[in-house]
């Protein structure tokens, strides 16, 4: 492994490479100098680095600020892997490592190929093993970690349509600092909105996004053309400042929801945006090629699932359905509901059948401790709008479902009410979902669902908090109503939402989960406020 002088030496040879940040099809990214840098760790030439982790493998995503003209290497203990391009441009590599020990905490560095290094190294671990059963797991979980800063421009003063990069930064420090196993980001890591036709009129489709990234052709690919300037224009500034290596040492599972196919799920006689069609997807993959690892295999996930064993990704790795499994003390179930989201009235699904399957074979089944659901949809609440689970519509200011919701289809919430019975059914386990989308904090218990009862065993309904939001996301700012209880259900708010900024961290042992919650307000604290948050609301959930 390099050593601190050895790594201070190869950096400053790097330093003579080229720069991507002004040359081909890159575009005017930020220059490296404005990014935000460690303190105690020197990222020399990285740009970004987020990895991932099972039991036996890291897949970790990287780019660099300076083209590598051949592929980097990544040295895990003994083991030395070549990079695989992930640019046409040679400044984003990703690295896929396996055949690592469980429970194994590894040295990691990241050197050029002619063996300078490129940043200082790191440690990382690999999971317990799947049989294994550890004390404790901590997660880290929030939503909407999204929002370009470049559309805060020309807003009245003290307005915001997105929280600054630097604040969500702290946030994201602040979390870190509590040691996290693992980091659960559910969905909205970028907003592009480019066809909705309400939402974009503040997002990509507005004269400022043109200004500032240009406009998509459809009818070309992402990469390669045109096309790929405007990406980069359009979602480096939502990924990189704000992360850049803070996660290197922390296994992320990067969830997709909506906007990460480039639209909010709005329907209207001109257009429905969902399910997305073959441009919103490429946009979608290619996010997650660039920027975020995908799943890593689980023996109990099928390899066929929609989005899974893609030719052109690693081995075996999932891009929609995901799990993140900790021995037999915990399997998170992570599903994106909009990938496979159809059309179909009655018979209409948010997650594929086979999915849902899957699904409910891990709930029936009796090997683990603690099994979660983690949707990118929320049950429990509503907002009003179309690609929710509930039929639920604003009418003088309250929900309603006496009167239809346009282009709502009947199915979702058949499958909803399937998903919860059987999370519910679940002996021996807290039955706790905790989801993303609804710009919100909160905590409640589903204790019917339609004819369906759930008063002995209560679903556990959490909204994680946003990391991003700004003014225009709240819900009761965007949609004239804050996030409430569908008409569908009978549910106790322990906490009613909260619309400001937040994560949750969890804490998982055999006997039960404690959930921390965390709130800031932009309007109402200093920022300084944040490297001190402390929980505003613990819970602790005991196994029946």
């Amino acid at each position: 492994m390099a050593t601190r002088r050895e790594f201070l030496a190869g950096a400053a040879a790097a330093a003579t490479l080229p720069r991507l940040i002004t040359t081909g099809i890159g575009g005017p990214a930020s220059a490296a100098e404005n990014l935000p840098r460690e303190k105690d760790w020197d990222q020399g030439a990285v740009q970004h680095l987020i990895p991932t982790a099972s039991h036996d493998r890291f897949l970790i995503k990287a780019s660099f600020t300076q083209t590598q003209v051949a592929a980097p290497e990544l040295e895990v203990g003994s083991t030395r892997v070549r990079g695989q391009s992930n640019a046409a441009a040679g400044d984003f590599w990703q690295f896929d490592v396996t055949g690592l020990a469980p429970a194994t905490s590894y040295k990691l560095a990241l050197t050029s190929a002619g063996g300078k290094p490129l940043c200082e190294p790191w440690q990382l671990s690999t999971f317990p093993a799947p049989d294994a059963m550890p004390e404790r797991l901590r997660l880290m979980i929030y939503t909407c970690g999204g929002g370009h800063e470049g559309l805060n421009r020309g807003l009245p003063e003290g307005r915001i349509n997105w929280l600054p990069s630097a604040l969500r930064r702290r946030l994201l420090q602040r979390g870190l600092s509590f040691k996290p196993d693992a980091l659960i980001a559910n969905g909205d890591q970028i907003y592009w909105d480019l066809r909705a036709p309400q939402a974009s009129k503040g997002s990509g489709a507005s004269a400022l996004g043109k200004e500032l990234a240009g406009v998509f052709d459809r009818a070309e690919p992402v990469f390669g053309t045109p096309n790929e300037t405007v990406f980069r224009r359009a979602t480096v500034p939502q990924i990189i400042p704000q992360y850049g290596a803070l996660l290197r040492s922390t296994p992320v599972f990067f969830m997709q929801d909506d906007h990460d196919y480039f639209d909010n799920d709005e329907a209207t006689d001109d257009i429905i945006t969902f399910p997305p069609d073959a441009f919103m997807l490429a946009l979608a993959r290619a996010t997650r090629q660039l920027y975020y690892p995908e799943y890593l295999p689980d023996r109990n996930r099928p390899l066929g699932l929609p989005g899974a064993s893609a030719a052109d990704r690693p081995p075996g790795v999932a891009e929609a359905f995901g799990t993140l499994r900790y021995g037999k003390l915990a399997e998170v179930l992570l599903y994106d509901v909009r990938r496979t989201q159809t059309l179909a009235g009655p018979s209409a699904v948010f997650v594929d059948g086979t999915v849902e399957t899957w699904l409910r074979s891990r709930m029936t089944d009796r090997e683990m401790i603690h099994v979660v659901n983690v949707p990118s949809n929320p049950p429990g609440w509503s907002a009003g709008k179309w690609g929710e689970w509930y039929p639920d519509i604003l009418k003088d200011g309250k929900l309603t479902a006496d009167i239809p919701k346009p282009y709502w289809q009947s199915g979702w919430l058949k499958q909803h009410d399937r998903l919860m019975a059987e999370i519910a059914a679940m002996p021996g386990r807290i039955p706790l979902v905790v989801s993303g989308d609804l710009h919100a904090i909160a905590e409640g218990r589903m204790q019917r669902s339609g004819a369906l009862d759930f008063g002995k065993n209560p679903v556990v309904v959490i909204l994680s908090g946003p990391l991003g939001t700004g003014d225009r996301g709240w819900p009761s700012a965007f949609r004239g109503i804050g996030a409430t209880p569908s008409t569908h259900l009978t549910m106790v708010e322990d906490l009613k939402p909260i619309e400001e900024n937040g994560f949750i961290i969890a804490d998982f042992t055999r006997d039960g989960i404690t959930v921390h919650y965390f709130r800031f307000s932009y309007h109402k604290q200093p920022a300084e406020a944040i490297d001190t948050l402390e929980p505003f609301r613990v819970t602790e959930l005991k196994r029946p």
